[in-house]
């Protein structure tokens, strides 16, 4: 969290409202362990990161509904080896598991 708190602090600061994901699990190659968070603000900016980038926009995406309805969701992303080779070209082969919520302090 330490590596997103500065980014959270200001942006509550200006009074915005922020959704922070989380890595809860995963299985396989993931790029990024459990723990991993990405914070967004309702205006869009981002600080951390839960992927290499293949599932972030739809996390965000995710997180600004969440800022706007306050009902946290959990999420779920797994490639297999074989689409990751014929359909994607992704390096990675695992499945995450992505918890987003509101902050609300």
């Amino acid at each position: 969290m330490r590596d997103v708190l500065t980014d959270i602090e200001r942006w509550r600061e200006r009074g915005e409202r922020v959704a922070v994901a989380t890595v809860v699990s995963m299985a396989g190659s993931a790029t990024r362990r459990p723990g991993a968070k990405l914070a967004v603000s309702e205006t869009g900016e981002l600080a951390g990161s839960v992927s290499g980038g293949c599932v972030e926009p739809a996390v965000v995406e995710t997180a600004m509904e969440v800022i706007e309805n306050g009902k946290p969701q959990m999420l779920e992303f797994g490639i297999t080896e074989e689409e990751n080779i014929e359909q994607i070209g992704l390096a990675c082969g695992g499945t995450i598991h992505v918890f987003v919520e509101r902050l609300d302090w």
